[in-house]
């Protein structure tokens, strides 16, 4: 491979990885924990878009249970939009015969 052919691969990798970004930044991810009390939705880059608790547990005495449910239905949505992000930038980098080993941000 010439140097012309990789520049222009590498021109073309970054306005596809710039689209995938945008549209990564529009995917929504939802994770839950407790069974579904609490639900949360995310960004695929990890912004926090929607929080939905279940009332049964708005009790004061389960402040520390509730808490704990957020972090972990957050920490559920934050890994699926890792894989997310991963497996569209694997997708997107299939058939670019890159040199073996070259991974982009994201990819695992």
């Amino acid at each position: 491979m010439n140097i012309q052919q990789m520049m222009k691969q590498a021109q073309e990798m970054q306005v596809k990885m710039q689209s995938l970004q945008a549209q990564l930044a529009e995917t929504e991810i939802k994770g839950e924990a407790g069974g579904g009390l609490v639900k949360i939705t995310l960004t695929a880059g990890g912004v926090l878009v929607k929080l939905d608790i279940n009332p049964s547990i708005l009790k004061p005495e389960e402040k520390e249970t509730i808490e704990d449910l957020i972090i972990a239905a957050h920490a559920d949505a934050k890994d699926k939009a890792d894989e997310t992000i991963a497996s569209e930038t694997g997708k997107m980098m299939e058939g670019m015969n890159l040199p073996e080993g070259m991974k982009l941000p994201g990819q695992k």
